[in-house]
């Protein structure tokens, strides 16, 4: 066992492929320049890297068409602030989830102060969706607009569970509403599907699932679907107007892009697709089952996050004498286990299972978890909770 078992692949995928590691650092030795800037020969290289990487995010969401409609942002954030802000203006109506991330969340609060209207859909600690409930807070009433977007997270953060994101899409359009999708946990881990799932926009980030460094993500936008920029600055090409450019992806990429990141994402996407997602996925859900039965046996401790198979690698647990924070700090500096503990961006999903006072700690799975460091954090659990 080595010094270290990292647990915290839903936050980060702090442990790259070294395939990964070897493409930024390529990059930054033989390329160097930043894509769409220039003509010359680095220049032209940067812009490869940056083609092949949309074509392959393309291949992995099931996306067809214009690869340049995946679009670069700094991260999930960022992307769902862009869609977001570029969608809605005041008068409109948006249905988010309880299930949101702060990064859905803290938007649309501001959003609402400038006259968005904003609903919130409920839900439960099993992860379940009233789709009739759904479906009447789409529609609207005498007194409010059907809604012009649903924004919800693939998967959540805090309870690991998928939602039915099908169902909602196809509810969603049958008022008119667009579909944004948070796919910031779900990349990577799940098999993903853009025209299976029926989504307009898709928000990723490249850190976590994808296997890419930090600082690098993207919005995917459908055909017909048309954003706003969030940012205007330099594109590179088309620089005689004072506005941004009509054409995706330049209308949303303003400044220099992450060249190393755009290569590194590249490096993880492609590890993916030469092992599968679907077989990755089935491993990640093997050993979950094996930490949250590893978990449940322990005396005091609670898992809380349902069991999910078609979820992703995620147990949220707490322990009856000692807090969640005090616990992460114990497995950390006597165990060399490397969780989460707090309300990890997204409060509303704590307080569906009662965490919202004292938040909870989070074990998440990932692509080089093993079976073994799986019985060990049980093990450190049982000792650090015990005591």
């Amino acid at each position: 066992m080595a010094d270290e078992v990292y647990l915290d692949y839903a936050a980060t995928s702090a442990l790259r492929p070294p395939e990964v590691i070897d493409a930024v650092a390529a990059y930054l030795r033989d390329v160097g320049a930043t894509p769409g800037r220039a003509a010359h020969r680095r220049a032209v290289e940067a812009g490869r890297v940056a083609l092949r990487c949309r074509r392959a995010l393309a291949r992995l969401f099931g996306i067809e068409g214009d690869p340049g409609r995946v679009t670069f942002q700094l991260n999930a954030t960022h992307a769902l602030n862009l869609a977001l802000h570029g969608l809605l203006r005041p008068g409109d109506r948006v249905v988010r989830t309880a299930y949101d991330h702060n990064a859905v969340r803290r938007p649309l609060a501001l959003l609402q102060q400038r006259g968005v209207a904003v609903d919130v859909l409920g839900g439960g600690g099993d992860g379940v969706v009233d789709l009739d409930a759904a479906e009447r807070r789409l529609r609207g009433d005498a007194v409010r607009p059907p809604a012009r977007l649903l924004v919800l997270p693939h998967v959540s953060n805090v309870l690991g569970c998928a939602l039915p994101v099908a169902e909602l899409a196809e509810r969603a359009h049958a008022v008119g509403a667009r579909v944004l999708l948070d796919a910031a946990q779900s990349a990577g881990h799940l098999p993903l599907d853009v025209r299976r799932l029926g989504v307009d926009l898709l928000a990723f980030t490249g850190h976590k699932g994808l296997l890419g460094p930090q600082g690098v993500g993207g919005l995917w936008v459908r055909e017909g679907v048309e954003v706003e920029p969030l940012l205007a600055g330099g594109t590179g090409a088309d620089s005689a107007p004072a506005e941004m450019p009509a054409a995706l992806p330049d209308r949303l990429e303003a400044g220099s892009q992450n060249g190393p990141g755009i290569a590194g994402l590249l490096a993880g996407v492609e590890w993916l697709e030469r092992r599968g997602v679907e077989a990755l996925h089935a491993r990640e859900r093997a050993l979950k089952a094996r930490l949250r039965a590893g978990l449940q046996a322990v005396p005091g401790v609670r898992v809380l996050s349902p069991a999910a198979p078609e979820g992703v690698g995620i147990a949220l647990l707490t322990a009856a004498h000692i807090s969640p924070a005090e616990l992460a700090r114990r497995l950390d500096a006597e165990h060399g286990v490397l969780g989460r503990a707090g309300l990890h961006c997204a409060p509303e999903a704590h307080a569906l299972v009662g965490t919202l006072q004292t938040g909870a700690l989070r074990l998440s799975l990932g692509w080089a978890s093993t079976e073994a460091e799986v019985e060990h954090a049980v093990a450190a659990v049982c000792a650090a909770a015990s005591v």
